[in-house]
C-alpha cells in the first residue's frame, strides 16, 4: 500500500467521523438554544410543560446555571396572569431574564418543601429562563407555564 493510499484511508476511517460527529453536536445544540415556547393569550393544555436538565457550569448568584437559557418565552402581548413552576431533585433554582433588562432569580423554599415558583402579571416580549440549582448537581426537571389562578 503506498503512502498516500494509507493517509487516505486514514483521513477516512478517523478524522471524517470526528468531524461528523462534532456537526451534529454543533447543530444539537443550536436547535436546543433556538427552542422557543409562544405564550398566547390563552393556552391550549394548561399547564403548557416542557423538561429540560437543570444546573450548568456557571456559578451566578442564581445557583449553577447553563450558559445558554434552559427554555425562551416569547409572550407577544402582555398577560393579566401567568404562573411559572419548577419541579426538579437538589435545590432548583430558576433566573429569568426579561424585557427591560429586568432580571429575578426564584429559589425554592427547600424547608417547606416547596419548588421555584413565581405569578402575576407579564409584560409582552422575550423571557429568558434558566433552570438552575443551587448545588452543582444537575438533574431532570419539569417546568409548569400556566394561566389559572389559585393552582
Amino acid at each position: 500500500m503506498t503512502k498516500q493510499a494509507t493517509m487516505y484511508k486514514l483521513i477516512k476511517w478517523t478524522i471524517l467521523p470526528s468531524i461528523l460527529i462534532m456537526s451534529c453536536a454543533i447543530a444539537a445544540t443550536t436547535f436546543a438554544q433556538e427552542a422557543v415556547v409562544k405564550v398566547p393569550p390563552q393556552l391550549e393544555a394548561d399547564p403548557l410543560v416542557v423538561k429540560g436538565r437543570s444546573g450548568g457550569e456557571k456559578n451566578s448568584d442564581c445557583g449553577n446555571i447553563s450558559t445558554t437559557p434552559s427554555q425562551v418565552l416569547q409572550v407577544p402581548e402582555p398577560l393579566p396572569y401567568l404562573k411559572l413552576q419548577v419541579q426538579s431533585e437538589g435545590e432548583p433554582t430558576l433566573l429569568i431574564e426579561g424585557p427591560g433588562k429586568r432580571r429575578f432569580c426564584v429559589l425554592a423554599d427547600t424547608a417547606a418543601g416547596e419548588a421555584p415558583e413565581i405569578s402575576g402579571y407579564w409584560e409582552a416580549g422575550k423571557y429568558s429562563l434558566y433552570v438552575g440549582d443551587r448545588t452543582q448537581g444537575q438533574y431532570p426537571y419539569t417546568l409548569s407555564i400556566s394561566q389559572k389562578k389559585g393552582e
